[in-house]
Order: structure tokens, then sequence, then C-alpha cells
């Protein structure tokens, strides 16, 4: 928990120049093409396992200064022109196999008219036909009739995922997402009214939480996600590499949950049986753990994703003799 000694800024007005002093370099990205794009099965609403093309558009830097967020390596400081980001999902299906649902994922919010124009939904829309699901990002301050909007236009469902992060009420306001629960829970209402789905981001062990809480507290979001009508909720394990992170982590306030507490939080949370459970498992190889059981226990992991079952228990004598 955040102490007096914390080096965290108390005063939120201060916190956007702690953060922003703390970056270090952008990546160069080209906007005219997507700076990544891949292709992944998920399970769907109904339960099939549908190849799904995930495309991560190049874009404005979100405006909101979110303590873990490191996203913004990959984006510009200016918008994009009029008719970039067609071109770019024109560059990421050439390349791509067919799919049956889309992601498209900006770095920030689908719905802020300073990154993705309004001018380009219907562009956009057209080279989205053939897809079931169409699943954007989004803060739930910019949840609104643009996504209606947008919504019309499409021929697929439309899926917003919104970043609840953690139902810990003091932790969420100390992540300087400028967002409350209450805020969340009205944007939702706002989706289920105009039957747009919801997906929930909920990040394991957040800065400023104990480990002996982190899987208690991710239930617990895993929980209000779903009260709020969401149908899919994603655990992600909080990394650092963003610089204030790693200052967090000097001072004591931070430190990457471990794979197991990833593990226990998706299996509680699957027994809740209201919705579906996935683990982020981008860049696991780097995890901190057992070098003798950790390709195994993300695989199962991989599989549980898939199967949406809680599967058997990697046992690894190391971690035994660790713990």
């Amino acid at each position: 928990m955040l102490s007096l000694l914390s080096v965290y800024p108390q005063a939120a007005h201060e916190r956007d120049e702690w953060i922003l002093a703390r970056r270090g370099s952008r990546n160069a990205v080209d906007p005219r093409s997507p700076y990544a794009y891949l292709l992944e099965d998920e399970r769907n609403v109904a339960g099939e396992i549908v190849p799904t093309a995930t495309i991560f558009l190049t874009n404005r830097e979100c405006p909101w200064r979110c303590l873990m967020c490191d996203l913004w390596r990959n984006t510009m400081t200016e918008s994009v022109a009029a008719g970039a980001i067609p071109q770019q999902i024109d560059y990421a299906l050439e390349r791509l196999p067919a799919a049956r649902q889309v992601k498209l994922y900006n770095s920030g919010s689908f719905f802020d008219s300073r990154a993705i124009l309004p001018g380009d939904y219907e562009a956009i829309a057209r080279r989205l036909d053939g897809f079931e699901r169409v699943i954007v990002e989004c803060h739930p301050a910019l949840v609104g009739g643009a996504c209606v909007r947008f919504m019309d236009s499409i021929r697929g469902r439309l899926e917003v995922a919104m970043g609840l992060e953690t139902a810990h009420p003091e932790i969420l306001e100390r992540l300087n997402k400028r967002m409350t629960l209450e805020m969340f829970a009205e944007s939702a209402r706002f989706l289920r009214k105009n039957e747009i789905d919801l997906r929930a981001f909920i990040l394991v062990k957040p800065p400023f939480m104990r480990e002996e809480e982190s899987v208690e507290w991710a239930l617990r979001s895993l929980e209000f996600a779903f009260e709020c009508g969401a149908t899919a909720a994603s655990l992600i394990p909080t990394r650092g590499g963003n610089g204030a992170m790693e200052e967090l982590a000097d001072a004591g306030d931070f430190s990457p949950p471990t794979l197991r507490a990833l593990e226990e939080a998706m299996e509680r949370g699957m027994q809740l049986k209201r919705g579906r459970v996935f683990a982020d498992l981008w860049n696991a190889e780097t995890w901190p753990g057992c070098d003798a059981c950790r390709d195994g226990r993300v695989a199962r992991l991989h599989a549980m994703n898939l199967e949406q079952r809680i599967l058997e228990t990697v046992e690894c004598r190391g971690c035994k003799d660790e713990a």
C-alpha cells in the first residue's frame, strides 16, 4: 500500500509529470502499417474455438497517463491522417489467414475521435464485413454515442474491451487512470442497454498490492466485471518496462506476480462460472519463476484459455523445494 515515504506522488495532479519524467524512448513506427498483427485461437461466447485476427494499430498516444502502461512505446505524438487506419487494416488482413473474429487494438481508445477518426468508420466497417465479431478497446470515459454509430456501421457483433484493472478502489485511484468503479459500471450499463458486449481487462497484482492479497483482489475484480455484464475477462500479470514501474520496484511498491498467483486467479475465476476467463500470456517466457516448469505451466494456461476448464496442475519438485 502507498506509504508517506513512497516515491510516488500522493497528489493526483503531480502524477502525470512524474510518470512522463521516467519514460524511455518510443519505438519507430510507420503510420501506413500496424506495428504488429497476429492470428490466434480464442474460445467465443458460444463455446467454439475460432481463429481471431488481432491488429495492433499505429496511432496517437492515449490521452491518459496510466501508471502501469507501456503501450505508448509504439505510438505517435500526433494523430494519423484520414484513411490511415483503413490502410493499416488492409495491410494486416492481406498478410493474415482468414479469421472469424477481429480485434482492433490501438494502444488507447478506439472511440477517441483524435485517434480513430469518425469519418473513417464506414471505410473501416467495409473491411470488417466478413467477421462475426469486432472487438475494440476503450476507456470508460469515452463510451457513448460513438459506440452505437460504429456498431450500426458493421455487420458483425461489436464487443468493447475496457480496462477495469482492479476493483480495489484506493489502488485504482493511484493507477492514474482517472476512473472509478462507478464510472466503469455506468459505461457497462450503456453497452448492455445498446446490446454491445463487454470484455474486461484485470491486472493481477497491480502496484501497491501485497503478494498475499493479489489472488483475492483478482477474484473480486472478476466478480465485479461479471456483475457489470462482462462476457469475458482477461487476467494480465502486471509487468514493468515503462520506467515508472522500475522506480516503484526499487522503492518496494511493486513486484510482478508469481506464475502461481496467475494460475490460482484463473482457477478461482473459472469456478465462478459467470463468463470466460483468459490468462494473458504475452511475453510469458520472460516471467520470473522456476525454469524447470515454466513452459509446462504456461502451456497449461494456454490450454485452459481454450477449453475454459481447470486442468491438472503441473507438478514440479523444484518449486516444492523452493517453497
